[in-house]
C-alpha cells in the first residue's frame, strides 16, 4: 500500500499520493497528477492500472537499454495507428519507440528541406513528457536535468 507523499503511475501520468480516504469500505488515493496538480483524482487502491515509479536502478537499466529498442517500419496510414496504441500502452518501452521513431522521421524530413511532420511531433512531445516525467521521479531529478542526463548518457555509447 502506498503512503502519503508516495509516486506512483496512475494510467500513464506520474501522480503523487496526496491523502488516503475510507470510501464504501475501500480505501482509495487521493492523487494529484504531475502534468496538473490543480487535479485532483479519487482512484480504489485495488485499481489494476496503478503501478510504481521505475526504481533508480530500472531507471539505469532502462537509458542503458534504450538504444536497443527498435524504431517503427510502417506505412503513413498505419503509423498513427501505432503511435496511438503504444501511447495506451503502459510500456516505457513502447514511449522510447514513438520518440526514437517520430524523431528520425522528421530529423530526415529536415535534412530533406521539409518541415517536421505535426502528426511525429504531436506524438513526440506527448511521449517524451510521459517519460521524463517518471524518469525524473526515478532519478531524483528535474524534467529538464532528466532529458540533458539521457542526452548526454546515449551520446557517450
Amino acid at each position: 500500500m502506498y503512503q502519503k507523499g508516495d509516486y506512483l503511475v496512475y494510467c500513464k501520468d506520474v501522480c503523487v499520493v496526496k491523502d488516503i480516504l475510507e470510501m464504501r469500505g475501500e480505501a482509495y488515493y487521493a492523487l494529484s497528477p504531475l502534468s496538473d496538480d490543480s487535479l485532483s483524482l479519487k482512484v480504489p487502491a485495488s485499481n489494476e492500472f496503478l503501478r510504481n515509479v521505475l526504481t533508480k536502478d530500472e531507471a539505469e537499466n532502462l537509458i542503458e537499454h534504450m538504444s536497443e529498442i527498435e524504431t517503427l517500419d510502417l506505412n503513413e496510414k498505419m503509423l498513427e495507428h501505432e503511435y496511438q496504441a503504444l501511447l495506451a500502452s503502459s510500456s516505457l518501452e513502447d514511449l522510447i519507440k514513438i520518440i526514437k521513431t517520430t524523431y528520425l522521421r522528421n530529423l530526415k524530413r529536415v535534412d530533406e528541406g521539409k518541415k517536421i511532420g505535426e502528426k511525429d511531433d504531436f506524438y513526440f512531445k506527448k511521449a517524451e513528457k510521459l517519460l521524463y516525467t517518471e524518469l525524473s521521479i526515478s532519478l531524483n531529478l528535474s524534467y529538464d536535468e532528466t532529458k540533458e542526463y539521457i542526452v548526454n548518457k546515449l551520446s557517450t555509447k
